[in-house]
């Protein structure tokens, strides 16, 4: 049987929990500050933590032994990944955080569109349903603040 800690739904509530915890930082952080520059801030915290958990988990790995598929996809997520962040930041010092957030996790709709187009996932016509659902609700929300 699979502890918490090795089941993906944990990681995942997690990582709602911490992208609701952002985007409320982020505004408040953002306020009295250029928003590119701040998410310069945040990107050089990222770094320093993730290379501590590296070190002290002991899990460096050689970057000779990644392939050059690795890297390139890698790469593509890094630069979509900072794409995202200036967006975000910037979308926060304009708008409030009960309209950007919703909008921002339209994500979740356009990665099962584009899991269906570009992977070949596929998806009941329940999923289908859900992800509408997601879609819809997230304007309602962004439409109401």
């Amino acid at each position: 049987m699979k502890t918490l800690l090795s089941a993906w739904p944990f990681w995942a509530l997690l990582s709602a929990a911490f992208a609701a915890l952002t985007a409320i930082f982020a505004k408040v952080g953002v306020e009295n500050i250029n928003s590119d520059f701040a998410t310069f801030i945040r990107t050089v915290v990222i770094l320093a933590v993730l290379a501590a958990i590296l070190t002290l988990g002991g899990e460096w790995q050689p970057f000779g032994s990644v392939s050059g598929k690795t890297y390139m996809f890698l790469i593509l997520s890094g630069l979509a990944t900072g794409a995202s962040w200036l967006c975000y930041f910037r979308a926060l010092k304009i708008g409030q955080a009960a309209q950007v957030a919703p909008i921002d996790k339209l994500s979740v709709v356009l990665v099962a569109l584009f899991g269906v187009v570009f992977l070949g996932e596929r998806l009941s016509g329940l999923g289908w349903l859900g992800i509408a659902l997601i879609a819809g609700g997230a304007v309602l929300i962004a439409l109401e603040a």
